[in-house]
């Protein structure tokens, strides 16, 4: 038997049509709505992912109404909805697809697919704007509609009016940088930055942007505590909270911008470790560092370029492992930018701001940065960097080299133990203490899949380092939730 389905969207089939929820990507409306009354849904999913409306499936019952009862101008003014009822026009295609009524009867329904809408808002033709979320089709206002305008580049946050600062709240010293960059010494603070576009007139008043108050304020966080870049480093793998919290260092950097990449730079470099490893090239031994500076560096630097200013109340956070480094900044990807063509595609959400760290030296031109990224962490035998998406940010995790990792490990636990009884125990022994080093509770089963030898190795093991007193058990012996941590005695 054929299947019934687009050939636009084919997981839309005829069973999923009638049968499945409506949700972020799809819709169903009755022949009998009216077309004026399709352009909340049309704006919502245009917003949004884009997605499909069908019509001629009865709302609440499901059955297959069809188009038959419609007369022809009827379905034409179906099909010209998105055109007549939405401003802009969004990019769309529709399909009709032949089916077997309610009532027996060769009939039809129409497909409208919604594309997203990637560099404009689509509003309805009464000012009203909408954005799919869910199975729901929600109007904007206020705050919500901004965040959406911003998204969409309709209105730059970098290039808004700030109401309160004025030049006597910029630091004349990067101001003067500037200038010397700029060759424009001769220009007055005001006149520089009127010719860069970093003052505005509002209501006849000249003031500061956005952009310019980011880039040059003197107290940052007096006008925008959002501007800084968290650091934690924790010890382990995991993030743990409660008793096993697990945070060693927990550092905040609150500076404009033109600073806190340099401070970001100093602090961070302070933070990783280099390792002495054999080149088997060469058979000498070498300083290998965690991480090529280049990478990490150049995260930072797209996370502070290209990040959302307008979202309130979220920082860029550096969150550091035993075996990787994270950078989290607010803000999905820029319009065209994508986690599939990130590597050779480049947009800046914040231009200006883009435009000046490029005159000062930090961003890379022509999307080289990230194509060095993933060159460099080649170069030095690591993994790929790995970006996401999640929630409303983007992450970029660089993982470490597992042989230095190993390493940490085994030095932490070998610190912990002296070398004369480290010298004592076996390989199975080593690995058991190294993992433990580096986590705080670890449960049996842990220690199992890490080593990947049996249950009862383990237990033999651990039986022999507890007697011995170079690990702890926390818990009973048959308590299902029991632990181990490894002894630190008077290591910090």
């Amino acid at each position: 038997m054929k299947i019934i389905q687009s050939t636009y969207q084919p997981f839309l089939t005829l069973d999923y049509i009638v049968n499945e929820s409506e949700n972020k990507l799809f819709d169903r409306k009755s022949s009998r709505i009216k077309p004026s009354d399709l352009a909340p849904i049309i704006s919502a999913f245009a917003n949004a992912e884009g997605g499909t409306v069908v019509i001629g499936i009865d709302d609440k019952t499901k059955a297959i109404e069809g188009l038959n009862a419609l007369s022809s101008d009827q379905v034409n003014d179906l099909v010209s909805a998105p055109k007549d009822t939405c401003i802009p026009m969004p990019q769309y295609h529709e399909e009709f697809l032949t089916v077997t009524n309610k009532s027996g009867k060769t009939d039809k329904l129409l497909l409208l697919h919604i594309e997203a809408s990637h560099e404009q808002v689509i509003r309805t033709i009464n000012g009203s704007t909408y954005l799919r979320v869910a199975d729901r089709t929600k109007e904007l206002k206020g705050d919500d509609l901004r965040n959406l305008e911003y998204s969409k580049n309709v209105r730059r946050f970098e290039d808004e009016c700030n109401p309160d600062a004025t030049i006597d709240d910029l630091d004349t010293d990067l101001l003067d940088s500037y200038m010397n960059i700029l060759n424009a010494k001769n220009m007055t603070y005001e006149q520089l930055l009127n010719a860069r576009g970093f003052m505005r007139k509002q209501n006849g008043k000249a003031k500061l942007t956005n952009a310019a108050v980011l880039l040059f304020a003197k107290n940052i966080i007096q006008f925008y505590p959002n501007c800084r870049i968290r650091f934690i480093r924790y010890d382990g793998t995991k993030a743990r909270t409660g008793e096993d919290l697990n945070i060693t260092r927990d550092y905040n950097m609150e500076r404009p911008i033109l600073g806190i990449i340099q401070e970001a730079k100093d602090f961070i470099s302070s933070q990783l470790r280099e390792f002495v490893a054999l080149n088997p090239s060469t058979g000498k031994f070498q300083s290998v560092p965690e991480y090529p500076e280049f990478a990490w560096l150049e995260g930072i630097v797209n996370a502070v370029t290209h990040r959302e200013y307008a979202l309130a109340g979220r920082y860029i956070l550096v969150s550091m492992y035993d075996d990787r480094l994270e950078i989290e900044s607010p803000g999905k990807l820029p319009s065209i930018v994508t986690l599939d063509n990130i590597k050779e595609t480049r947009y800046s959400r914040n231009p200006r701001i883009a435009r000046i760290l490029t005159d000062f030296g930090w961003v890379r031109e022509l999307n080289e940065g990230v194509k060095r990224i993933y060159s460099d962490m080649e170069k030095y035998f690591l993994d790929d960097p790995v970006y996401s998406e999640p929630g409303q940010s983007v992450r970029l995790v660089l993982k470490n080299n597992i042989v230095m990792r190993n390493l940490r490990r085994k030095g932490r636990a070998l610190e912990f133990i002296g070398e004369d009884l480290w010298a004592k125990l076996d390989d199975v022994d080593h690995e058991i203490l190294a993992y433990l080093a580096s986590n705080i509770k670890v449960r049996k089963s842990e220690l199992v899949g890490h080593t990947r030898k049996s249950n009862s190795t383990i237990s033999s093991h651990l039986k022999t380092l507890v007697d011995n007193g170079f690990v702890k058990p926390n818990g009973g012996l048959h308590d299902p939730g029991r632990t181990y941590s490894i002894i630190t005695k008077d290591y910090e």
